[in-house]
């Protein structure tokens, strides 16, 4: 015969079991009391302020001339940085392509002007300077990225948009002296000179904002194409104006 000692433990054990598990979970925490010496303070707020800055940020019911008059301060403060270059994150942080685009088009109008009496000439040359502008601008933003810039697409060719302007001036200069009548050796020299010095001040003004943001090591080959890039628009701008000295001749 077997002895029923077994059977009894399992019972034991489940009723055991059983009481456990009538049991709360934590039974324990009940007998813990908060004594009243220990005062409990605090503060609910709710952020008020960042409602309303959102609201005077939102420029839905703003009036369009506002508008239009703070984007303007906007380009002619980035005018500023680029003619006096400094280490300056105001291109970056803001960046935008409306200074770019009506540099492009202003060098590209005056670039037109210079063979407009010509059919063959003239229809395409405002496409090419504004294709050689994006398209070179593009060009170096994607070798930057490559090379491991830390700075966007877009703000890349905002810096290198802005820092036409330079260029853009010696244009103006150089069309002055061809207006002005200062042809032959001299008037070249004159505008060799601008040109040269706009150039520099471009390379110097863009390398200012974006040398920062490439690697040590390849700071040179990043500078490089820009170099290429001002260099070519420099060269169109001095040939274009030498050209036109030679149209009084021809009638």
């Amino acid at each position: 015969m077997t002895s029923p000692a077994p059977r009894r433990s399992s019972e034991g054990t489940k009723m055991a079991e059983a009481e456990d598990s009538s049991k709360p979970l934590f039974a324990g925490l009940s007998d813990v009391s908060i004594s009243e010496d220990i005062p409990v303070e605090g503060e609910i707020t709710v952020p008020v302020g960042t409602q309303s800055q959102d609201e005077d940020s939102s420029t839905l019911d703003e009036p369009v001339k506002e508008t239009i008059m703070r984007d303007l301060k906007a380009v002619g403060k980035k005018f500023v940085h680029v003619m006096y270059p400094r280490k300056s994150s105001a291109l970056l942080r803001d960046w935008d392509l409306w200074g770019p685009l009506v540099l492009c088009v202003t060098l590209a109008l005056m670039l037109q002007g210079e063979s407009a009496d010509s059919k063959e000439e003239g229809a395409p040359q405002f496409a090419e300077v504004f294709v050689i502008i994006w398209f070179g601008a593009v060009i170096i933003t994607l070798n930057s990225k490559l090379l491991g810039g830390t700075i966007s697409f877009f703000q890349s060719l905002c810096v290198l948009g802005y820092c036409i302007l330079p260029l853009t001036v010696a244009l103006f200069v150089c069309r002055l002296v061809v207006l002005l009548g200062s042809g032959g050796l001299v008037g070249f020299i004159v505008r060799l000179v601008i040109v040269t010095a706009m150039f520099a001040w471009s390379i110097f003004a863009s390398t200012a904002f974006l040398a920062d943001s490439q690697p040590p090591n390849r700071k040179a080959l990043a500078i490089y194409p820009i170099f290429l890039f001002y260099f070519v628009i420099s060269w169109m701008i001095l040939t274009f104006t030498a050209g036109s000295i030679e149209k009084p001749g021809k009638n």
